[in-house]
């Protein structure tokens, strides 16, 4: 059995509510925090993070949007093709919400990997959440412009990752009352059986 390897309060909800929403034969395995740097992990994925996909013949596949890629390719249903308009702007943005938005969380997660200082580290957070508040900016206004109900006009996707970043603006100074679009689409996707299933099988709950 194909396995999905994911973590509580982690970018591989992405992946994770993908599979719900394809029903694909895919296992999710749930680790709990920590056992990503234990060295049975770390034989799957020595970088040691999740998302990761471990194949039936060894073969594994990191990355979160590398693995809806992979999810699209091999179980994807219409409107998950690749070779689409909607396939490519899915593309688009998930390489932008993966590579910069995700990113940009450095500053946020490891400011004692960027600075020494605990001043240093004020300077990188402050720096971090003014970076982030212009992505926030930008997300909502796209997902506003789509007509507000799916970030592209349509389910893709790009959705799964956008519930990620719109739950760890919880976990900064910021608030999602600033952004209204990305809030109803929040509280769209916890009412969704998808997600909600996503939910359960990671072991963490809606925010509300």
């Amino acid at each position: 059995m194909t396995t999905l390897y994911t973590m509580p309060g982690t970018c591989s909800l992405s992946p994770n509510i993908a599979v719900a929403w394809l029903d694909a034969p895919v296992e999710i395995e749930a680790m709990a925090y920590g056992d990503h740097k234990k060295d049975d992990y770390l034989a799957i994925n020595p970088k040691g993070k999740v998302p990761a996909v471990k194949f039936d013949d060894g073969d594994v596949l990191t990355e979160a949007s590398a693995i809806l890629a992979w999810l699209g390719a091999t179980h994807g249903k219409d409107g998950y093709a690749r070779d689409t308009e909607l396939g490519r702007k899915e593309a688009e943005a998930l390489s932008y919400m993966t590579s910069e938005v995700h990113a940009a969380y450095g500053g946020h997660f490891g400011p004692q990997n960027l600075a020494e200082t605990e001043d240093g580290q004020a300077e990188v957070k402050r720096k971090t959440y003014e970076t982030l508040a212009g992505h926030y900016t930008r997300l909502n206004d796209v997902l506003r412009d789509n007509g507000g109900e799916w970030y592209l006009g349509r389910r893709s996707f790009a959705d799964t990752f956008l519930y990620v970043l719109s739950r760890w603006i919880e976990q900064t100074p910021m608030t999602i009352d600033d952004y209204p679009a990305l809030k109803d689409h929040r509280a769209r996707m916890e009412a969704d059986a998808g997600v909600q299933k996503a939910l359960k099988r990671q072991n963490m709950d809606p925010i509300g």
